[in-house]
């Protein structure tokens, strides 16, 4: 069968700390996948879709982690590159509910910053319907954008919906640097996933959006509310989570839960509904994708 969607971005071999413990204390690690991309390829695949994930690793010990995972999730891995000059990202963090959490990247000159246009073209979309990217490929190097650019152009030729997150992260650049890495980029976006302050910094609006061609603008709200807005209404919902455990990766949680319901054909707030619920179930359990829910095989598609 044919691919339904193609991710197209950077994952790191993760190292998360014993819950609860400070970074610099911490003596024992969970390792795991960590990339808002491969993420959004895990929750989509486990609610029963047909991904395919493109990006490069390393030749080394943490590309075969991370292989191994995304494997072992159904996702569509056959179109990876690897690089044996260049190494696999690594990302150490510690795991707290009640303060924000330290993250520590190495990525800088990553197989993932090796991405390329050619790259892209050789890979090809493989039928796919959808496409989904956030800001972060597109900021880890000039070759990388121009991977994101080529993404997009075939997603147009071979008309494919295209779905974007700015995914702002201050470590990987300035603001400037981020709104000149964003506005050809997020302009062309069909379906997009935003937090409200990422509009800020990309110097655009809901309506410039929607008056721009994307069919729906997915606002994240500081007060962990979510809110779909498209031409004919908006819809917001509050947090479902009754206990969290891990905030981090709540976010690519709530696209993937979204876009599983969009390509079943829901309508907005359906699909705004499964994913603020696929977000509360990551936030209750540590790491990116240990939460993501499955979907029963056989299921039946929820009511439209």
């Amino acid at each position: 069968m044919s691919t339904e969607v193609v991710t197209l971005g950077e994952a790191m071999h993760l190292l998360v700390a014993e819950h609860g413990v400070a970074l610099r204390r911490a003596r024992t690690f969970h390792a795991c996948v960590a990339g808002a991309e491969s993420n959004v390829a895990v929750g989509l695949a486990r609610l029963g879709h047909r991904v395919r994930w493109l990006s490069r690793l390393g030749a080394d010990s943490s590309g075969e982690a991370v292989l191994s995972v995304l494997r072992s999730e159904n996702v569509d891995t056959s179109a990876v590159e690897r690089d044996s000059e260049r190494y696999t990202g690594l990302l150490l963090r510690d795991s707290h509910a009640g303060r924000p959490i330290e993250v520590r990247y190495e990525r800088a000159g990553s197989a993932a910053c090796g991405l390329s246009a050619g790259y892209v073209r050789s890979a090809g979309l493989d039928g796919a319907r959808l496409v989904h990217v956030s800001g972060i490929t597109a900021m880890l190097s000039p070759g990388a954008r121009e991977a994101v650019a080529e993404l997009f152009d075939l997603a147009r030729s071979e008309g494919a919906t295209i779905s974007f997150d700015p995914n702002v992260r201050r470590k990987l650049g300035t603001t400037e640097q981020w709104r000149e890495a964003l506005a050809p980029l997020i302009s062309r976006a069909d379906l997009v996933f935003t937090g409200s302050d990422e509009l800020d910094v990309a110097e655009t609006s809901v309506g410039e959006l929607l008056d721009g061609g994307a069919s729906a603008v997915v606002v994240k709200h500081r007060d962990r509310s979510a809110e779909v807005v498209t031409a004919a209404g908006a819809w917001r919902l509050d947090t479902m989570a009754t206990r969290v455990v891990d905030p981090v990766g709540a976010g690519d949680a709530l696209t993937s839960g979204y876009l599983s319901m969009w390509l079943r054909g829901a309508t907005p707030e359906t699909a705004l509904r499964q994913g603020v619920a696929s977000a509360a179930l990551v936030v209750g359990a540590v790491t990116d994708i240990e939460g993501l829910p499955d979907r029963p095989h056989g299921g039946e598609d929820v009511d439209r």
